[in-house]
């Protein structure tokens, strides 16, 4: 596990900085400041006491020292993580601009880089026996590719190959329409006449007609056309580009002797003015325009190329002939006048009688017969270039396409291995594993409308207008309508929609990308020159079924290349309990292996076979006994032959079948269906793919350079997993998702560049990750799959890689897509999964070796950027409780008033420190950090403050601060507990409203409680507190904590589509009743009664240990110290501080507990049988209450604040006595009052629904709210030319139009 000396010096170097920094900061602004005032407040005496004082004798205020030392002594553990955060982001960026990412970000970077491009291209995408790549930091500054000489080249053609393939899948999937596939597309069909580089339209389109203009109006001033014209590089190329296609064109077309000496002569005339560099001086330009319209004329006939056009064409020649050499040429051409006789060219021949005047372009090779697919592409291209007056700056329009375009230009200049050839490449499989989501989307899902009127296929036209208008043009329809009722294009509708939501099927169509880039790569290392020119499309089209059929045949051999070195299974665990069971997700599947012959389905097939148990000696006859087997099974598709006589014949055919010992499924499900699929993988390398994943064309050319990354040596080893980043594509949908996947995207990108190198801590964090195979294989797999330890099962297989002598590296001139959930009730649960399993994690052996093994420095970066992350989130959340329960005891003992004029009270910089940095992490300025230089790097630094202030006002701190009370639930509850569970996330839309129920369950015990109790202890702070009035570091420290308990309590509300529409708050209202008074029992499930959820919500006890259940009990004691503290502050006990008051408390409390129970109790036994008696009793226990609320206020002058003061000291300790009683269900179980504890908790259940509800409601009262809401949800949407009223609204009202008519 040693690194090189290199290597330790580099990470020991940033941990030396980091902590120096982090000391010096925590030392002068935290600590030495408040050493000071502390000795004064030891030296202090205080004699009066607000409560009763336990230890009054005690010295040094040692209560008043623990109070004000905790928030710091927790802050100075816990703001490495910040220290950590601010390092990354600077050596992040660092890194990131070495290797030179965001160099080509825009259209316009793009287009000034693109000249480079096709050498780059080459260099990196073309095998080739040259000399080595400059290495190191030279390569670093330069990088220059040869620029393309000329179109002869072989380089050339396979550029255009590869170039055209990304563009073409760019329109297969709907992102360009024709016009712009077109302009972006080079020509495939190198042209040997034309010694020079044809560029893609888009960089030419318009520059002619504006040369033509310039040309036009220069009336001789040739310096200064010539400076113009010079000035843009590309309109050189399209003037170059256009004379020599006229010239190929003219000299094709014409076959006459006269005619071609006539126009050669034209020609060489104007070459040689070329030459010499005068031909603005020589020649006329300004009739320029009208030999333009001509010419444009002729290639319009030449594109339909029709016989009866031909007397046209003729007349069209004959005005560009008179054009040019009366209007254009200054001194005339001698060839003409000879044959004309000093004529004009046969136009007024004298009095020769017509049949013997010679006819110009009498014979034409119009129409051209043999119009091969070269010819109709090189007219097709003359014409763009000629007739596209409108600049093409924009193209591509849609932003994806863009994005994809940019980053692949950027990453052929970066540094990456040489491709080798296809056939010497390494061998690589695909494993994605699929239980039972999504494959395709079908007609009636996708039509169906949700509680709004919103279908998920109306979403999806709004949120990707453009490449909806883009899908309609390729099939050739005009509107949503003509698809109806059509088997094909209903076909073709599925898959448009299926690609963007998180499909099998996006997946598959992804990873297939990969056999195709491969079979043309292959192509282009075996063609020849000839079959090279020709092009691969035309290879392809030449290949009828027969050709493929013979073995020799170039495709047949770049196919069997690319079935040898690739390879991709599907873990489809499920599929033969689909397949039985008529699941339309099986025959889906079936499609797909179907579409693409090479993909390969592995499943889990359960069968029950009959086995033969001895013989039965009585009876003389076999025993048998049926019982399960289980057998891992790999399928293919089996073409249907046509012939076939079965009219159920199998499309899929079995190919391998293994026994398996038992059931496979022992642990979470995943790690099982990765783990029994992998032998049915081959070659060395593994990428293990998500089922929410997908990648690109272009991407799929540079997987060849990737590999060879296993045969470098990345510090003192070969790496054995390679790291790749991810691109979120799910950002649109709404602004949660454009936080999460801004989120997410630093993370994959600068976290994990940081994590590589230098921390030398990368493990394996997800799906795209390509493993060595073989080395794996034989060191456990890519899974390790015990149940619940392994809950996060992905970054166990780094650790396995890491403690096993293995390297983990990171590489970014690659990418994959990657789908992350977009609703904030997913969100939650994601996060609640990856909490959980980091809590695992910290009690894991793996964690605990690899501390032992790691030096200190890297032991530090493995511990910040793992378990030590999510400890410090827990920290952090520590610091607000124990700053509020330091200033609680303060305040209620009275020691803060005795102390009130002391400046370690009053005015205490480093707490104000302290919890500045415990903001800084809650609103989310940790992760805002290397988010904003990631988006600096790639897309520019105006871009990075412009989403920065958006994500503000879209209240990305709200988001922030309320996962950071999701973090530290569910890490500490499974640190505390253990029982960590997998929480399945679901991958739809969310378009949808959560019930109040739903959110009820999901955050009660994360947030709703912990803010509750937070409320409580700041309104007593507010009451009784007197230090802090008027200061105003005090304001801000409040508002921050306010804004927590505000975030916690609310914003699973205001997150929530439709959240603030009257009426789903009356059926939420309705539905929460409902849920809240269901029996529970055996069978219920948590979604339809309390009762069952409150059992559930609790499970985690049962399993705890005897020292999580002692812990638990010393945490609930916290919630008993409000009314020791707060009956001491009722204004009628007359300041009295004995003891005997608290006890006093104790018995209240029993005695309304007593009373719920006889009520209870009595409605049972008495509510049937003596209902009036029962009814009298209940008066007179109201009656009696309240006379003796009355006798307090009168005799004993009780106020309303008592009255709070009462509430607020006694809701706490009932609280604190239920988590006591969890604790200890079996004793209270025992004890026979368990059904006592319910009626309690549901009764508390209830306030707390209540104190949510009520402001919830008052707030749907105003309509405002809604569209607020809806506003800052889908404001990223917005911005996409989504109108969200439409979709909450729209398809309702077009109904009940539709319906009137």
């Amino acid at each position: 596990m040693q690194e090189s000396a290199f290597s330790v010096f580099k990470y020991t170097m940033y941990w030396v900085l980091l902590l120096t920094a982090k000391l010096a900061f925590s030392f002068y602004i935290e600590i030495k400041p408040l050493v000071g005032p502390t000795k004064e407040i030891m030296q202090v005496h205080i004699s009066t006491y607000q409560w009763h004082e336990f230890f009054p004798q005690a010295k040094n205020n040692i209560g008043v020292v623990i109070a004000l030392w905790s928030p710091i002594i927790i802050v100075y553990f816990m703001d490495t993580q910040i220290w950590y955060a601010i390092f990354s982001t600077i050596f992040g960026g660092i890194y990131g601009a070495f290797r030179r990412l965001g160099e080509i970000r825009t259209l316009g970077m793009l287009r000034s880089r693109f000249q480079s491009l096709p050498g780059a291209f080459n260099a990196c995408l073309i095998p080739a026996e040259k000399e080595e790549k400059p290495k190191g930091l030279k390569a670093t500054f330069s990088r220059k590719f040869a620029e393309i000489k000329s179109n002869k080249d072989k380089e050339a053609a396979k550029f255009s190959q590869m170039w055209n393939k990304i563009i073409e899948s760019f329109r297969e999937e709907d992102l360009i329409n024709y016009r712009e596939m077109n302009l972006l597309l080079v020509p495939y069909r190198a042209d040997r006449e034309l010694d020079l580089i044809q560029w893609p339209p888009f960089l030419l389109a318009s520059k002619l007609p504006i040369a033509l203009d310039m040309a036009k109006d220069s009336n001789g001033r040739d310096r200064e056309l010539n400076k113009r014209l010079n000035a843009d590089v590309y309109m050189g190329c399209a003037i170059r580009e256009c004379y020599a296609l006229c010239k190929n064109i003219i000299n094709f077309l014409v076959l006459g002797e006269r005619e071609e000496i006539v126009i050669n002569e034209i020609f060489s005339k104007v070459d040689h003015h070329i030459e010499q560099g005068d031909l603005l001086v020589e020649f006329n330009m300004s009739a320029l325009p009208s030999l333009y319209e001509q010419f444009v004329q002729l290639i319009e006939y030449l594109m339909e190329n029709k016989k009866e056009d031909k007397d046209k064409v003729v007349i069209v020649l004959l005005n560009m002939l008179e054009v040019v050499t009366r209007d254009i040429l200054d001194d005339t051409v001698p060839s003409l006048q000879e044959s004309s006789h000093g004529g004009s060219y046969g136009m007024h021949q004298g009095m020769m009688p017509l049949d013997q005047q010679y006819q110009y372009f009498g014979t034409l090779h119009f129409p051209v017969t043999e119009e091969t697919e070269a010819w109709k592409e090189k007219i097709r291209r003359l014409h763009l270039l000629l007739t596209v007056k409108e600049s093409a700056m924009d193209v591509p329009s849609n932003l994806e396409a863009r994005r994809r375009m940019s980053f692949f230009s950027n990453s052929l200049f970066m540094d990456m291995p040489v491709a080798p050839k296809v056939r010497n490449m390494i061998s690589f499989s695909i494993l994605t594993p699929y239980y039972d989501e999504e494959v395709l989307f079908s007609i009636d899902l996708l039509e169906q409308p949700n509680e709004d009127g919103v279908s998920i296929l109306f979403y999806l036209q709004k949120i990707f207008p453009d490449e909806w208008e883009n899908f309609l043009e390729r099939v050739g329809c005009s509107s949503e309508e003509d698809l109806k009722g059509n088997t094909r294009l209903e076909e073709e509708l599925r898959l448009w929609a299926s690609y963007r939501g998180q499909t099998l099927t996006k997946t598959v169509r992804g990873m297939m990308y990969n056999r195709q880039a491969l079979e043309l790569q292959a192509f282009l290392d075996m063609a020849k020159e000839e079959d090279l020119m020709k092009g691969y499309k035309a290879a392809a089209e030449m290949n009828t079924d027969e050709q493929v059929k013979i073995e020799g045949s170039l495709l047949t051999q770049c196919q069997a290349v690319a079935d040898m070195k690739f390879t991709y299974v599907v873990s489809c665990q499920q599929y033969g309990i689909q397949k039985r069971s008529g699941d339309r997700r099986a025959t889906d599947i079936l499609r797909l292996m179907t579409k693409y012959p090479s993909v390969r389905v592995a499943y889990v097939d359960e069968v029950e076979e009959v086995e033969e148990r001895g013989r039965d000696k009585n009876r003389d006859t076999a025993v048998k006994k049926v019982e399960k087997v289980y057998y891992s099974a790999l399928v293919k598709a089996v073409p249907k032959s046509v012939d076939s006589s079965e009219p159920d014949q199998k499309l899929d055919q079995v190919i391998y079948r293994i026994k398996l010992p038992g059931p496979a499924i022992l642990g979470e499900g995943k790690p099982e269906n990765q783990n029994h699929a992998i032998i049915f993988t081959r070659g060395e390398g593994l990428q293990t793919i998500d089922m929410n994943q997908d990648n690109y064309m272009e991407e799929a050319f540079k997987m060849r350079n990737l590999l060879q990354e296993f045969l470098k040596m990345h510090g003192v080893r070969k790496p054995t997993i390679l790291g790749l980043r991810e691109h979120i594509f799910t950002g649109s949908v709404s602004s949660l998702a454009w936080f999460m996947s801004n989120q997410e995207n630093s993370f994959v990108t600068i976290g994990q560049r940081l994590l590589a190198n230098p921390l030398k801590v990368r493990f394996h964090y997800g799906h795209p990750d390509v493993f060595d195979r073989l080395f794996h294989l034989t060191r456990g797999g890519v899974s390790k799959a015990s149940k619940i330890i392994n809950l996060s099962e992905d970054i166990f297989a780094g650790f396995n890689s890491t403690l096993r002598g293995g390297n983990v590296t990171h590489h970014e001139y690659i990418q994959v897509g990657k789908g992350r959930d977009v609703g904030l009730n997913q969100i939650s649960l994601f996060e609640a999964k990856i909490g959980c399993g980091n809590g695992e994690q910290a009690l894991s052996r793996d964690i605990y070796r690899l501390g032992h093994r790691f030096d200190f420095f890297r032991m530090l970066s493995c511990y910040f950027t793992t378990v030590g992350f999510y400890f410090s989130t827990l920290l952090t959340v520590l610091t607000v409780y124990v700053f509020l329960y330091g200033r609680l005891y303060l305040v209620l003992s009275g020691l803060e008033e005795g102390l009130n004029s002391h400046p370690a009270i009053r005015d205490n910089k480093p707490l104000q420190v302290a919890l500045a940095s415990q903001s800084f992490v809650q609103i989310g300025l940790l992760m805002a950090l290397p988010m904003m230089m990631e988006i600096g790097l790639e897309r520019g630094f105006r871009n990075a403050l412009t989403d920065f202030v958006l994500m503000q006002l879209q209240l990305a701190p709200v988001f922030f601060t309320f996962s950071l009370g999701t973090r530290t639930h569910y890490f500490g509850r499974t640190l505390l507990h253990g029982g960590a569970r997998y929480r399945g996330t679901g991958r739809g839309f969310v378009v949808f409203h959560a019930k109040f129920a739903d959110n009820y369950r999901l955050y009660s015990r994360s947030h709703f409680v912990k803010g509750i109790e937070l409320m409580i202890l700041l309104l007593v702070y507010h009451i009784f507190g007197h230090a802090y009035r008027g200061v105003l570091a005090y304001v801000f420290i409040t508002v921050s904590i306010w804004f927590l308990v505000g975030t916690w309590l609310f914003a699973p509300f205001f997150f929530n589509p439709s959240g603030y529409e009257w009426q789903k708050i009356l059926d939420d209202w309705t539905d929460w009743n409902k849920w809240m008074n269901n029996r529970g029992g055996i069978g219920v499930p948590p979604e339809k009664s309390w009762e069952s959820w409150w059992e559930k919500e609790q499970e985690h006890l049962s399993h705890s240990g005897t020292r999580g259940i002692i812990f638990e009990m010393l945490l609930s004691v916290r919630f008993f110290i409000y009314q020791f503290g707060l009956v001491y502050h009722l204004s009628f006990i007359n300041k009295n501080k004995s003891f005997l008051v608290y006890g006093i408390s104790w018995l209240v409390i029993f005695a309304v507990l007593l009373l719920m129970k006889v009520i209870s109790a009595g409605r049972r036994q008495f509510s049937a049988d003596f209902q009036i008696v029962f009814r009298f009793i209940e008066v007179l226990i109201f009656l009696s209450f309240v006379s003796i609320l009355i006798t307090l206020i009168v005799l004993l002058n009780m106020t309303f604040l008592d009255v709070i003061v009462a509430i607020l000291a006694f809701m706490p300790t009932g609280w604190g006595m239920l988590l006591m009683a969890q604790a200890l269900k079996p004793l209270v179980v025992r004890a026979g009052i368990w059904g006592s504890v319910r009626a309690l908790a549901r009764g508390y259940e209830f306030i707390i629904g209540m104190l949510l509800f009520i402001p919830v409601a008052f707030l749907a009262w105003f309509p405002f709210v809604s569209e607020f809401q809806t506003r800052m949800l889908f404001n990223q949407a917005f911005s996409r030319g989504l109108q969200i009223s439409r979709i909450l609204g729209g398809p309702k009202k077009d109904r009940s139009a539709s319906n009137k008519e």
